[in-house]
């Protein structure tokens, strides 16, 4: 049994109607993905409500529970939460036989579960009390019978709160945690024999059960001359004298106190603790930290949930990459996968697992198929058939959505560049001209030249009007990778030229009139739609536009500088400085400069500085070019709207376009709309 379907109306975040929350599940692993404040701790504490959890915990609406509507004076009176569960086993259909809906989905007859929780806020303001009244029912829609006890017993789920106190929850106590999840265990409760001193004084222990081994224990101590001793001493020289006649006062001394057989056994439970140990010295504490004390605290859970063969078998997880290191959450989430697929050691069903994390190394770890972003109130699964990706788009982001990547998935806006030249000098770029990126929770993805479009696809739904639209704007930066006629002889390309035909590389002759205009929209549109916009450059490539646009000298030096990086920064190697160099690119650039007679030679001079030197990195040269458009700024050279205007136009739309500006809604399929949403005029032509 897991359930398929959650729909949330008027809590916390969640309005009604075209607000409501919708949320569909699969079997086994689900990671609930988004910024803070988007929900996710929400839904985790609306199946709280729900379903109640194992550790008996009460949960009392609250105020702030009710969502208040933007605009609306007072907040709603009545929250609206259904789950519907499928998958019944034969033993659970007998277990909610009354409570079953028929279900026909797309022809198929089946039987589903449905669970309806509404609180209702009756606050009178006569009497000054607040009343909030909550109910289970079960049924389409909502009006079959009420859940009984029996029922919502079957159903708890375990939760594990965001901030764990995991050493407390194993240690030995009145109502420990440990208590419940062994009495719970078939193997504690059931297996082996009790004690009866009256039937057999000398048990073979192997035969006993854990109460009767527990009993057995308690008889031994009490038949202990100290004990006995002490008994007697208590019994005659104090209590006799303190009793009356025909009526005695004894003292028995045991383990623990009589009483029913569940209620020696909670108590002999509550006397055990769990801990970890090292494997090498066990009988020494291992004094483990959080993390390590956390881990066991979900292996001890897992231990009473997965063993369990009717009911539904839930795991809420908060943020379970609490005070693990990244590796340690990589195996966590490989343990998490197992389990919900049923394949760990002693278990009888499928485990659901839902979880709500902000770590890229866990987003990283887990399928696609299995990861839903929260965003704008809505939730979006990205398992195939509901984005714009391909089989192949999905087994490509299997192996190179990697943590350093992943982050996508919690930023408020996205840039997806293709090399570290872009990842570097971006923000950059972005900060000084006002737009900085971080504080507008943009994260950049570099995807080093591969897949640029696959990972745009992320983020544009199969069906945006069904769906929705995912509002994160993205923004790709791909090359036009169209050189100026007179840049193939400056950069180093062969001559005579070979035919069109017969090289990879493209001028602008090749191009009939509205040809090149055609090509730039045919790299925009294969990853444009929704909130995706891919920026082209309007030239060539980053580095050539940005000498082309005005800042020739800067990427000139810039490039010297990168050239010089070891003689500069090596104290081994060091025969110069930062100084020299920049004075000797000043006066070289100048030189160059002179000869050039327009800016697309120019431009292709500059390039030419990357081109025909491999040893020249380009990552260095942006590290480099950032610095020097800093202190360029800082001393005043120019300011953020003089920068804006020696920065290519493509950059700036992109710029624009994560970080808000000039941002509209467009319409799902009007493609006219999308094509220019954030893109200023005049963006993309020659």
């Amino acid at each position: 049994m897991y359930i398929s379907r959650i729909e949330i109306e008027n809590f916390r975040c969640f309005g009604e109607g075209d607000q409501k929350f919708v949320l569909p599940l699969s079997p086994g692993l689900t990671a609930l993905l988004g910024e803070n404040d988007s929900g996710k701790t929400a839904v985790i504490d609306a199946l709280r409500f729900v379903f109640g959890t194992r550790d008996q915990e009460y949960y009392r609406v609250q105020d702030s529970d009710f969502h208040w509507p933007a605009g609306s004076a007072e907040r709603q009176k009545e929250i609206r939460v259904c789950c519907r569960l499928d998958g019944l086993s034969v033993k659970e259909r007998g277990a909610f036989a009354e409570f079953l809906t028929y279900v026909d989905d797309e022809g198929t007859p089946d039987v589903a579960l449905y669970v309806h929780w509404t609180a209702k806020d009756k606050s009178g303001a006569r009497s000054g009390r607040r009343m909030v009244f909550s109910e289970v029912r079960t049924g389409r829609n909502g009006d079959g019978p009420a859940l009984d006890v029996e029922a919502r017993e079957l159903l708890r789920s375990t939760y594990l709160r965001p901030l764990r106190d995991a050493e407390r929850a194993l240690s030995a106590g009145r109502g420990s945690r440990l208590s419940e999840i062994l009495r719970s265990s078939k193997e504690v409760r059931d297996v082996g024999e009790d004690y009866d001193r009256a039937v057999n004084p000398t048990p073979n222990i192997a035969d006993l059960s854990v109460l009767g081994i527990g009993d057995y224990s308690s008889a031994l101590v009490g038949d202990h001359e100290g004990i006995r001793q002490a008994r007697n001493t208590l019994n005659e020289a104090y209590l006799k004298p303190l009793s009356f006649a025909g009526d005695d006062l004894q003292g028995q001394i045991s383990v623990g106190k009589q009483g029913d057989r569940e209620v020696r056994l909670r108590q002999l439970l509550e006397r055990l603790e769990l801990e970890l140990r090292s494997e090498a010295a066990p009988e020494l504490p291992a004094n483990r930290g959080l993390g390590s004390n956390n881990l066991l605290f979900m292996a001890c859970e897992l231990l009473l949930l997965g063993s369990e063969g009717i009911g539904l078998p839930l795991l809420l997880i908060e943020e379970p990459e609490a005070h693990l290191h990244p590796q340690r959450q990589l195996r966590l989430m490989q343990f998490l996968t197992d389990h919900s697929r049923g394949s760990g050691a002693n278990l009888v069903n499928e485990i659901q697992i839902i979880l709500t994390t902000h770590s890229p190394n866990l987003a990283s770890a887990i399928p696609l198929d299995s990861l839903i972003l929260i965003n704008g109130g809505k939730a979006f699964t990205l398992a195939s058939g509901h984005t714009q990706l391909s089989p192949d788009d999905y087994r490509f982001l299997e192996r190179f959505l990697d943590v350093t990547k992943a982050n996508l998935f919690f930023a408020r806006g996205v840039m997806i560049v293709e090399g570290d030249a872009e990842n570097i000098l971006l923000p950059t770029l972005a900060c000084l001209i006002g737009n900085d990126l971080s504080a507008h929770g943009v994260s950049i993805v570099n995807v080093g030249g591969t897949g640029l479009r696959r990972f745009a696809r992320i983020f544009q739904r199969h069906d945006a009007v069904v769906d929705g639209q995912i509002k994160i704007p993205v923004a790709c930066l791909a090359d036009m990778d169209v050189m100026p006629d007179c840049a193939p002889v400056i950069v180093g390309k062969t001559e005579p030229f070979p035919a069109k035909n017969e090289r990879r590389w493209r001028m602008k002759s090749d191009f009939a009139d509205g040809e090149l205009d055609a090509h730039r929209e045919n790299i925009r549109a294969k990853a444009s739609g929704q909130f995706v916009e891919t920026f082209v450059s309007n030239e060539w490539t980053l580095e050539y536009d940005l000498a082309f646009h005005g800042l020739a000298a800067e990427v000139w030096t810039a490039a010297k500088l990168a050239k010089a990086d070891e003689s500069i920064n090596d104290p081994a190697k060091a025969t110069t400085n930062v100084f020299r160099v920049a004075r000797a690119a000043k006066s070289s650039f100048a030189q160059k400069q002179a000869d050039c007679g327009s800016p697309e030679e120019l431009a292709s001079h500059v390039y030419s500085l990357f081109t025909n030197d491999s040893k020249l990195s380009k990552s260095i040269a942006a590290q480099y070019l950032s610095e020097i458009l800093e202190w360029n700024v800082a001393r005043g050279k120019y300011d953020a709207a003089g920068l804006s205007a020696l920065m290519p136009p493509y950059v700036i739309a992109a710029i624009r376009h994560v970080t808000g500006e000039e941002q509209e809604d467009p319409a799902p399929n009007d493609e006219d709309a999308i094509a220019s949403a954030g893109q200023p005029a005049g963006v993309g032509g020659d």
